[in-house]
């Protein structure tokens, strides 16, 4: 239950973010509801060319829009011959007809400002130009028409119209890449390190195997002849066996990696890789080998689960020391969902794991929602300058 929860919280984060689809901009139509009630009662000359020309201008506005904010067909010509057929009706009605009918300029705006948006300079300075153009004609067209009061509001809002609507779509659209990009680097940095990891392991037990392979071998070829040989050879490999544990441990807590200090300058970089801005504070005495491992494998688990569930744009972690104990906060500004204890690992390379792990040491580990929206996670050791190396395994 709680993955479909974190699943759709993703999905409607996602959709929050997602550029305003084709009908978003159906309703516009609706400015010339007026007009289109005139014709029905009669109030126009030539109804049935007006009723035409309205008809004409919805199923080109229509088109227009829907295929300019289809990604793919934007860099075609249908667009934008579509657009100045929406033109050729809209300057035919208002010229005809006038009046009220000079709404169709801002709803034409709009239509230009869907097609002509773009990111090059040239693209721009054509938009502005195609709609200021449109102001222009429509001040024109209402003085014609002896509607000199209008033709202000009238440019005005066809100004409006037009460059709103391809700034709105252009900030939408950045938006959705700099997401995708983000989420892209977040994956990237989990495989870097995953991939790190795995080359740790293979580094470790790679020679180590081969030593206890060859020792084996070695006991089973002496064992009949020389017997004290042979338990010599098995003392090597409780030893190699022992000592590939314990490296193994450290490897696991980070200890092997450099503690609480490389952990957190890997926070800030992996941090920064993924787009979340960071704010890392750390203030008290020297921590002893074994309490900074422990804390710098709180660190990565926190981290990763930032980067891979929260979708936050912000997190902080401070490391306060005191000379009997040391306090460690990850706070972030997401969802709040996916980060749960264990969400990020299962067994003991998850936060559950890391609760039993500071608990063998005399400490604890807690985790939840950090207000209406982010997530925190606190850990707390006793320091012990005497801490054995395997206490916390």
């Amino acid at each position: 239950m709680g993955k479909r929860q974190g699943r759709g919280t993703a999905e409607d984060d996602a959709a929050r973010h997602r550029p305003p689809g084709k009908y978003a901009f159906v309703p516009w139509l609706f400015m010339i509801a007026g007009d289109v009630q005139d014709l029905v009662c009669g109030e126009l000359p030539l109804p049935w060319l007006g009723g035409a020309g309205v008809v004409a201008f919805a199923g080109l506005y229509i088109a227009t829009v829907w295929f300019g904010l289809d990604r793919d067909r934007l860099t075609t010509r249908t667009p934008r011959l579509l657009l100045l057929g929406l033109a050729a009706v809209t300057y035919a009605l208002t010229i005809g007809y006038g009046g009220d009918w000079l709404l169709c300029f801002p709803v034409l705006s709009l239509a230009a400002g869907v097609v002509l948006r773009g990111e090059r300079l040239r693209d721009q300075r054509l938009l502005g130009l195609t709609v200021l153009g449109f102001a222009g004609s429509s001040g024109v067209i209402a003085g014609f028409h002896g509607s000199w009061e209008d033709s202000m509001g009238t440019g005005y809002g066809t100004i409006l119209s037009g460059l709103v609507t391809a700034t709105v779509l252009r900030l939408s659209e950045t938006v959705t890449e700099l997401r995708a990009t983000r989420e892209e680097l977040a994956r990237a940095a989990v495989e870097r390190e995953r991939l790190r990891f795995s080359r740790d392991l293979h580094d470790l037990l790679g020679h180590t195997m081969s030593v206890i392979v060859v020792k084996a071998e070695a006991v089973r070829r002496l064992a009949p002849r020389d017997l004290d040989a042979a338990l010599g050879q098995a003392a090597d490999i409780e030893a190699v066996g022992r000592q590939a544990l314990t490296e193994i441990r450290e490897a696991v807590t980070g200890y092997r990696a450099g503690g609480l200090t490389t952990e957190l300058e890997s926070a800030r970089s992996v941090l920064d890789a993924s787009g979340v801005t960071v704010d890392i504070r750390q203030s008290g005495p020297v921590l002893p080998p074994q309490t900074a491992a422990l804390l710098g494998w709180v660190v990565r688990e926190g981290v990763t689960n930032v980067v891979r569930h929260s979708g936050a744009a912000r997190c902080a972690i401070e490391v306060r020391g005191e000379p009997d104990r040391v306090h460690l906060e990850i706070t972030d500004d997401g969802r709040g969902v996916g980060s749960a204890p264990g969400a990020a690992g299962a067994g003991g390379n998850g936060l559950k794991g890391l609760t039993e792990r500071l608990a063998a040491a005399g400490g604890s580990l807690t985790s939840g929602p950090d207000g209406r929206r982010g997530f925190r996670l606190v850990a707390e050791l006793p320091v012990d300058d005497n801490d054995e190396e395997g206490r916390a395994a």
